[in-house]
């Protein structure tokens, strides 16, 4: 086990200049979040899962076996704990004192915490499906009752089609096909022809019950129904989102994606978007 405490430099406001025309979907203004800047262990921050006990942020780093804990209101230490070598890490979810951890092969880590909380106990899942296959999304879903994987590219994948996978944590199994992402819909909401879309995250919004799917090689956001069906599209700024991986929302509907160090900013971030009154 390995135990650091790093310090998080900054933390501001931001007005970009827009780089496209987008708009933002109701109660979010997708052009002004605040920025989180990251330490270096956070260069490639992957998955992120917000933890509503203490207001702070669990995420991982692809390539790098670590957990990491960011305090947002804790003068944004950052904790971390080794739990594996280094693997090809894509995305994070936390549910009843578990952690849930997703290799880009579909397997699922499932990470916890000894009862003095200062070592952790892995068990892996490996992913049943034939030929290559890559996902970069995992979120729970409450009437499913399974935690969901969204293709980013699998083999049995039709051309205009993204197939989602289901995850039974309560029987070690999984399941193919749950639903299928249309993506000529997709095409026709964003006004973009012979898309190959390649989600990189998703979480479901807690107040509309609406699944949010982010596609950094796309720079899209897709907003869709619980089944996969696109109900809106928004294009993402660059200016804003440098490489969007992660995707989280508070209790309250606030939401939190985490950027990968692009190019043009050293440091990888988070972005955390205020919600603003529906009515």
């Amino acid at each position: 086990m390995v135990l650091s405490v790093f310090a998080v430099p900054t933390f501001q406001g931001c007005g970009l200049k827009k780089n496209v025309a987008t708009i933002s979907p109701k109660g979010y203004d997708l052009h002004h979040p605040g920025i989180l800047y990251l330490n270096d262990a956070l260069t490639e921050i992957s998955g992120v899962s917000f933890y509503p006990k203490d207001s702070s942020v669990f995420a991982i780093s692809d390539e790098i076996g670590y957990l990491f804990k960011i305090h947002l209101t804790n003068n944004f230490i950052t904790q971390s704990w080794k739990f594996d070598k280094v693997r090809d890490f894509e995305d994070l979810n936390y549910r009843d004192s578990t952690f849930y951890v997703l290799e880009s092969n579909g397997d699922i880590h499932t990470l916890r915490f000894s009862a003095k909380g200062d070592t952790i106990t892995t068990q892996t899942s490996l992913f049943p499906g034939k030929g290559k296959n890559e996902f970069e999304t995992l979120y729970y879903d409450s009437v499913r009752s399974s935690f969901i994987m969204i293709c980013k590219d699998c083999k049995e994948d039709k051309k205009n089609t993204v197939s989602a996978w289901a995850y039974h944590a309560d029987s070690n199994s999984f399941t193919p096909d749950v639903y299928t992402i249309n993506v000529s819909l997709i095409e026709e909401k964003s006004g973009q022809k012979k898309i190959n879309f390649k989600p990189s995250a998703a979480a479901i919004n807690p107040l509309t019950g609406d699944l949010w799917i982010l596609s950094n090689v796309n720079m899209l956001l897709v907003i869709a129904d619980q089944n996969g069906n696109c109900k809106e599209v928004y294009r993402l700024d660059k200016a804003v989102f440098t490489q969007p991986e992660g995707i989280t929302f508070t209790p309250s509907g606030d939401l939190i994606i985490s950027n990968e160090a692009g190019s043009k900013y050293n440091s990888a971030s988070l972005l955390i978007f205020k919600r603003k009154n529906f009515s």
